[in-house]
């Protein structure tokens, strides 16, 4: 408990290149952010606790985390991450080693699921029934909000491991995915970008068959969700999405696509995040349990 009354929450936003920490009474009510280099597990997971530690006595905390994780809880791997190539980190027992360390409930997902739920909440959702948040960066990944609630199944969502339709100047490229190839993510994720290319979207002149090639992919997961989940919101977040027109590329593909046949017509949007960066902090700390 803090000095004003409020219970003071922790928040995790665990990435494969940095740990973004916090502590706030809310998502919107954050008092300070720290951040700190994804090393190896045992150096990372200490040196995240001893700036909690030094904050104050925590009431929860919640975790958003990099992937694959176990979000079974009913399982005893709960809170691990599970067969990520992130070198180190596969099984590590994330949820668990702050839970231990610091006697407090612990809420776990993972980060995208995390900026789904801020966005919906509190970003470009606010309003809406339903919410997609897809981030193209070093991978791809997206989450899924109806009424409030991130879907889960037997795990989470993977949307980035979808197989796209090849583009008609784009059948050479294997793609990059170390397990499915030529996947969405194997084939529109920042590396793949470079690995055929030879440098970033944004770097690339903008006549390049590249951002044409690109927009193709990113549309077509815009237009099967659409088509699978009838959201209202598509979030398209991450570093490769800051190039610009890639946005208006997608949405207008993914309308071409939709070919005016669905029923829910404008109520479907392809938008950027109002929350920017700060979208998987906020949503690690609602992530935090009620307390």
């Amino acid at each position: 408990m803090s000095s004003t009354g409020k219970p003071l929450l922790g928040g995790i936003e665990a990435g494969g290149t940095k740990f973004v920490l916090a502590v706030g009474h809310s998502p919107t009510e954050i008092i300070e952010r720290y951040e700190i280099p994804t090393r190896d597990p045992a150096t990372t997971l200490a040196q995240a606790g001893d700036w909690f530690e030094g904050k104050g006595l925590i009431s929860a905390l919640g975790i958003a985390s990099f992937g694959p994780v176990n979000l079974d809880r009913a399982s005893p791997r709960w809170g691990h991450i599970t067969n990520t190539p992130k070198p180190g980190w596969a099984n590590c027992n994330l949820a668990g080693y702050f839970a231990e360390r610091f006697g407090v409930p612990v809420g776990f997902d993972t980060d995208v699921n995390g900026a789904t739920l801020a966005e919906y909440q509190h970003g470009a959702g606010k309003g809406a029934s339903s919410l997609a948040y897809i981030t193209v960066g070093t991978g791809i990944g997206g989450g899924l909000v109806f009424d409030g609630q991130a879907v889960h199944g037997a795990a989470h969502p993977e949307m980035g491991h979808i197989f796209p339709r090849r583009h008609g100047d784009d059948r050479a490229f294997k793609g990059i995915c170390p397990h499915h190839g030529d996947c969405l993510e194997g084939l529109a994720s920042g590396p793949a970008i470079k690995a055929r290319w030879g440098a970033s979207l944004s770097e690339l002149p903008t006549d390049h068959i590249a951002h044409e090639i690109i927009a193709s992919y990113l549309a077509q997961l815009a237009h099967s969700l659409i088509a699978m989940t009838a959201v209202e919101i598509i979030v398209f977040g991450g570093g490769v999405m800051k190039t610009g027109g890639l946005l208006e590329r997608v949405d207008r593909k993914a309308s071409e696509l939709g070919a005016r046949y669905f029923p829910g017509g404008s109520k479907h949007k392809t938008v950027s995040p109002d929350l920017d960066q700060n979208a998987g902090l906020a949503g690690a700390l609602m992530l935090a349990p009620l307390v």
